[in-house]
């Protein structure tokens, strides 16, 4: 590489809104994409997979905080309000429990 040239990372992922502004205030551009539909709805799915992986390997509350944004985008994205997820959680709590007696299924028998 010649003293003059650039270098380059190639991302391709979802990012947060005020990303572009932060890496511009580090003094390096960006190349940037809108996206829209069933491309969205992919990338919003690749960065849930992307946030959940970063929680598992850290166990960081921050990483939490970043799954529940992604899922308040997919929702917004399906036109579902949280309240609706909410009402659904809690008819699944009603019906299947909760986590709460900490219960590991080793084996069904018939």
């Amino acid at each position: 590489m010649q003293a003059n040239e650039a270098k380059s990372i190639i991302y391709n992922k979802l990012i947060r809104d005020n990303i572009p502004e932060i890496i511009a205030k580090s003094g390096k551009t960006c190349k940037l994409v809108n996206v829209s539909g069933d491309e969205f709805n992919e990338l919003l799915n690749n960065k849930l997979l992307e946030e959940v992986n970063e929680y598992l390997n850290s166990g960081s509350i921050e990483e939490l905080a970043d799954i529940i944004e992604v899922i308040y985008a997919i929702l917004d994205s399906k036109k579902i309000s949280f309240n609706d997820l909410d009402k659904i959680r809690t008819e699944k709590l009603k019906t299947h429990g909760g986590f709460v007696r900490k219960l590991l299924l080793k084996e069904v028998i018939e």
